[in-house]
């Protein structure tokens, strides 16, 4: 007779998922028991330890709203978000590198002309014309291509975590279609490097673990080509004293722009400038291929275009 002891217990839970009939799912759920068994053997977890990991991860779960997910955020913070997209995109050949969906893209975006002013008239900070293109590897234009871009404001906040946002709308977020050259701009304010939300139980981890909760300054990117694999990226201000710190470890070097100051009385679309602005300008390079562009659980998937 087996003994569930701390000898024989792992060996017991192991087996009972034998029958499970999809194998990956037995294979994961196996995997899973074995690494936390594992840690509660290496840790001498104590019972005070694993009822406060308990109470932690019910409490991640009320905080989840239907624009906002704790838990993505803990496995941002925790290096798991990365590692899954690095072991997911191992071979880039050239494509534009991945990064990190984050907790605050809320599903698809209004489709938006070029130029547009995706930030309201309301919202300070320094202004920004943004200006990219879309190609293959091969460095052939891509066109009507849905491009979706969101950032946070000059306060480190997402529009989607302010209490008004169902009635005001969506501010700083926006879709574009390229055009025959590949190319879309718009114009926004300047991002700023912003911390997390530090209001529910992933932001008590990072106070109590003396860690610091901020992000550098960027903008967020998905582009969905037909026959290209979905691309989730940021690109990041150069010179951002976080890029090396980043809480969520989301910053690659060919992921960060030089972000121009520019005086010029009027910007590349020739849109009237009102003292200095910020141009930012940036390629983004499709790997062929297929599938659906990862999303926040509770938002709709994101089908290729």
């Amino acid at each position: 007779m087996t003994q569930f002891n701390e000898t024989d217990l792992t060996q017991a839970v192991v087996k009972s998922f034998d029958s499970t009939p999809n194998p990956r799912a037995k294979f994961l759920l196996q995997e899973l028991v074995k690494s936390l068994h594992d840690y509660v053997s290496k840790t001498g977890l104590t019972f005070e330890e694993w009822d406060y990991a308990i109470d932690f991860l019910t409490r991640t779960g009320q905080k989840c709203t239907d624009t906002r997910q704790e838990f993505i955020l803990l496995s941002d913070v925790l290096g798991v978000s990365m590692l899954v997209d690095a072991v997911n995109h191992r071979d880039r050949d050239g494509a534009t590198q991945t990064t990190v969906l984050g907790p605050f893209y809320v599903g698809e975006h209004k489709v938006t002309a070029h130029g547009t002013d995706i930030s309201p008239n309301n919202q300070t900070g320094e202004r920004m014309f943004v200006q990219s293109r879309v190609t293959d590897l091969q460095g052939k234009p891509l066109a009507n291509v849905p491009v979706d871009v969101w950032h946070a404001d000059d306060d480190g906040f997402y529009d989607s975590q302010k209490p008004n946002y169902d009635e005001v709308g969506a501010s700083a977020r926006a879709r574009f279609i390229t055009d025959n050259d590949g190319r879309f701009f718009f114009r926004t304010i300047l991002p700023c490097s912003y911390p997390i939300p530090t209001d529910g139980p992933v932001g008590e981890m990072i106070v109590q673990t003396k860690r610091h909760p901020m992000r550098p300054a960027h903008v967020h990117f998905l582009v969905n080509a037909r026959g290209y694999e979905p691309l989730i990226t940021h690109v990041f201000m150069d010179g951002d004293k976080y890029l090396d710190s980043d809480v969520v470890f989301g910053v690659k070097d060919d992921l960060v722009a030089k972000v121009e100051p520019r005086n010029d009385p009027a910007m590349p679309d020739g849109s009237k400038a009102n003292g200095q602005w910020h141009l930012m300008t940036y390629e983004f390079h499709l790997k062929p291929g297929g599938g659906m562009a990862p999303t926040p659980l509770g938002v709709k998937a994101v089908e290729r275009a």
